[in-house]
């Protein structure tokens, strides 16, 4: 690109005055053509700023304005040479307008939301390179032809000005909604947690007088718009990457408190204040391209956020943040924007990892500095021995990921942790879809033998974690039954809760539960059976609740059964608890002792049957719906 054209045409001046009514009048046109051809891969409050920061710099406290075809609204030269001054600063910024631009702490200016459409011209212009932003903002807000619009650009210094044009053959131009127009903004305090809302508020009023008083008296007040700030409001504001939380590199080692609040900063780009600056400013105001998992929400951050990550991966800038109940990733330019997640009571298994970039069926990992070795493994694939994982400076290589619950063997992590931690401790991480990879557990069946002095049942079997060959089997047959795999789930449990012989010398079946517990801490379980020579789990029954937790450790399943001999079979099994297994029908029942807490009764006939459990207390209890 060639810098402006300066000719040989002798300048000619106008008054001052002049300049600015044209300003005056024609600031809100100005403004948005500002708008759409700056950088849209910034945060709506900076480009908001930006915009009327290069509408009013376009008046000098000098106006000189070059001579040559006239352009503009009613073929007006004063007009053309603001517009051509306000086109320049979006063509080639210069570094110092950034700290003379407007000023807005404690408070966040942004356009009103769009719809969908909105936001995917957004998306488009933020893959446009400046000069066919600037075309764009031609045709779309002064309706210009591709000849005029030509002809502008080239005045501008735009050396292949048709590039140009046709890059943004194919957008609509109707941009005519609140959502890109800088002066129908809306304004949202920053810091509600330090202010009274009546100050807030009376500060919000105060920033809407100053912001109309600067577009519209700059002509005949005296007071040029350029000389006066959008905003001026105290500092303190949290959209501060001077103010992020930096945890020391080694603190992990001295805390017992191992979960996100140990991570320190780590990336490449920890010290990149306008990278981070955007980053808040996404989160400190979620717009269109904000993702909110399910349990999460929206808010600014509770408190100063500490910054965990600010790197490139894989050519794409990403910064994550957390506060405490939540983790924001944030994903810089085309495509990207700010995914927010539950992320707190976590401990050193659910805070052992973080999805930095997921892409097709692949994703990269950020691990938590106490990882000392990282692996992947097939689901599926329990015999087969684990990959190693490259991670340096804690970013995993892409590793394939898949979905648990489609059965076609998906990738987990199997990350060991550091001796400082726990001696040989290992545990698995499987990709939902999020933010945070969720914690797998495993909890074998109730130990056969001797019953306890008292005659009870032996005392609960805690979940541990899934990398024993018993539990990578369990999963491997199971695992697919999950009742829910998706963005926002902490941990899944297996739970094997019962081992039944079937007749007729057929082998045997496991009776399992698996749990799904949520960030937020709603859950869902469903039993399951896995009969012989079966492909995969039959899932007998599911519901929402705590039922499979160690706050409700009871259950029982049924099923129908057809033995290789052709016999047909009613099933039922209940965990440790369970005395006796009762099954009713239309003009049946049967009730039985259940020592081994399993029951077989051959169908009596072609009809539904009601099972219930009773436990050693005399409560009863039935499976899953």
């Amino acid at each position: 690109m060639a810098g402006p054209t300066d000719t040989a045409a002798q300048p000619s001046r106008h008054p001052v005055a002049q300049a600015e009514a044209a300003l005056v009048r024609h600031y809100r046109r100005l403004a948005r053509l500002a708008y759409l051809a700056l950088p849209a891969d910034r945060d709506r409050h900076s480009r908001v700023l930006a915009a009327h920061a290069a509408v009013q710099r376009a008046l000098p406290s000098r106006w000189t304005r070059r001579s040559g075809p006239a352009d503009g609204v009613d073929d007006d030269p004063v007009y053309g040479e603001l517009r051509h001054r306000v086109l320049l600063a979006a063509l080639r910024p210069h570094p110092a307008h950034r700290l003379l631009a407007p000023r807005a702490w404690g408070l966040r200016l942004f356009t009103p939301h769009g719809d969908e459409a909105d936001a995917e011209l957004d998306r488009a212009l933020a893959g446009l390179a400046a000069p066919a932003r600037v075309a764009f903002a031609l045709r779309a807000v002064e309706e210009l032809t591709p000849e005029r619009v030509a002809e502008v650009l080239r005045r501008a210094g735009v050396e292949r000005p048709e590039d140009a044009i046709a890059a943004v053959a194919g957008l609509r131009t109707d941009t005519e909604p609140p959502a890109f127009d800088p002066c129908a903004v809306r304004v949202q305090a920053t810091d509600l947690l330090r202010r009274r809302r009546a100050r807030t508020a009376a500060l919000a009023v105060a920033v809407l007088g100053l912001t109309t008083t600067a577009a519209v008296l700059g002509g005949g007040s005296g007071v040029t718009p350029q000389s006066r700030p959008l905003v001026v409001a105290p500092a303190g504001s949290v959209v501060d990457p001077a103010k992020l939380g930096h945890v020391p590199a080694d603190q992990w080692q001295h805390t017992a408190r191992l979960d996100f609040t140990a991570w320190p900063a780590r990336g490449d780009r920890r010290d990149d204040d306008a990278l981070l600056g955007r980053a808040l400013a996404a989160w400190t105001h979620p717009g269109a391209l904000t993702r909110v998992e399910p349990g999460a929400d929206a808010t600014p951050p509770a408190t100063t956020p500490s910054l965990l990550f600010a790197g490139t991966v894989d050519g794409t800038a990403v910064v994550v943040l957390y506060d405490g109940p939540h983790l924001a990733r944030y994903t810089d330019g085309p495509g990207g924007g700010l995914d927010l997640a539950r992320a707190d009571d976590s401990d050193v298994t659910t805070a052992g990892a973080v999805v930095l970039r997921r892409q097709g069926t692949t994703a990269r990992y950020l691990l938590a500095p106490w990882v000392d070795a990282a692996e992947t493994r097939r689901i599926d694939q329990p015999d087969a021995p684990a990959r190693a994982l490259d991670h340096p400076d804690g970013i995993t290589a892409a590793a394939p990921t898949g979905a648990l619950a489609d059965c076609q063997g998906a990738t987990v992590l199997q990350l060991h942790s550091s001796p400082v931690v726990a001696e040989k401790h290992t545990f698995l991480l499987a990709d939902v879809g999020g933010l945070v990879p969720a914690h797998l557990t495993y909890t074998p069946p109730p130990a056969q033998g001797t019953p306890t002095p008292t005659g009870g049942p032996g005392p609960a079997r805690a979940p541990r974690e899934a990398t024993g060959p018993d539990a990578l089997v369990a999963w491997a047959h199971g695992g697919c039954a999950v009742p829910d795999a998706t963005p926002g789930v902490k941990q899944l449990e297996l739970w094997a809760f019962a081992v039944q012989p079937l007749p007729q010398n057929a082998g045997t079946a496991t009776w399992t539960c698996l749990r799904t517990d949520r960030w937020n801490g709603d859950g869902s379980a469903a039993t399951t059976v896995l009969l012989p020579s079966a492909r995969g789990p039959q899932r007998t029954g599911g519901g929402q609740g705590r039922a499979c937790s160690r706050f409700e450790q009871d259950t029982v399943g049924s099923t129908w059964w057809r033995s290789p001999q052709g016999t047909e079979f009613l099933l039922a099994a209940g965990s440790r608890r369970v005395t006796r297994l009762t099954a009713k029908g239309p003009d049946w029942s049967a009730d039985r002792p259940a020592p081994d807490h399993t029951l077989a009764l051959e169908r009596p006939a072609p009809a539904t049957a009601q099972v219930e459990a009773v436990l050693d207390n005399g409560a009863r209890i039935t499976p899953l719906r």
